[in-house]
């Protein structure tokens, strides 16, 4: 499945430190090989300390927000 990460959550992303960020790409990469939520559901995964919010478009997963607990 494609990723695609609107502006606001791809701006979050670069902010946060890098253990963060690391987290953040292991719960994209692991949401996208799950299967996806139905088309237009919002769904969202957990990390440690990090989470993302998501929804499917077809064949895309668009990433809407990233934060960090940190």
């Amino acid at each position: 499945m494609r990723v695609e990460l609107i502006q606001r959550a791809a701006d979050v992303l670069w902010d946060v430190p890098d253990d963060a960020r690391k987290e953040i790409i292991m719960i994209i990469a692991a949401v996208a090989e799950a299967p996806a939520p139905a088309r237009g559901v919002i769904a969202a995964a957990f990390g440690q300390q990090c989470w993302i919010e998501y929804m499917s478009r077809g064949t895309v997963l668009e990433v809407t927000d990233v934060g960090c607990y940190c």
